[in-house]
């Protein structure tokens, strides 16, 4: 039975009450495929709206910390860090995101980590729109999870 729907097969919030409290890390990711011009323009922070990965990790931030108001059956957390990251690969045109979220609580972080890295990937496509209509937003998931009763977690591949 999925955890979200009740005996009756309604929507349901989780009750988390009585789950122990353990510092709980979610790590996920994406990617955003660009053309060469607009990495560039990005690498060398020359694109008319500012510094992308300032403002991207910005809203990355702040997207994981609303993440309850976004996604109706997650619960409000108070989170006590979270890393919005940026890499570029020149080769295959693409910039990695991720984003880890931390916190000492009784339910996990992983759609908090998700809609970090989904806001932050959107913020970057929204600055480079302009100068590359044809991004494409790829390659979302969780890579890795610790705490609460299942432990640690890794994606396999």
């Amino acid at each position: 039975m999925l955890s979200h729907i009740d005996n009756q097969g309604k929507a349901n919030m989780v009750d988390v009450s009585e789950k122990a409290a353990s510092t709980r890390i979610a790590k996920a990711e994406a990617y955003v495929s660009v053309s060469d011009s607009a990495l560039e323009q990005i690498i060398q922070n020359q694109l008319a709206k500012g510094d992308v990965f300032s403002v991207a990790r910005v809203a990355g931030i702040q997207a994981a910390k609303q993440c309850a108001n976004l996604i109706p059956l997650c619960h409000p957390l108070l989170l006590s860090k979270v890393d919005v990251n940026f890499e570029t690969d020149e080769l295959s045109r693409q910039i990695k995101i991720t984003c880890q979220c931390k916190l000492n609580g009784n339910t996990g972080v992983e759609m908090e980590a998700l809609t970090g890295v989904s806001v932050a990937a959107l913020t970057l496509f929204d600055m480079c729109k302009a100068v590359d209509p044809e991004m494409v937003i790829h390659g979302l998931k969780v890579t890795e999870k610790s705490g609460g009763k299942t432990g640690l977690w890794r994606r396999s591949a």
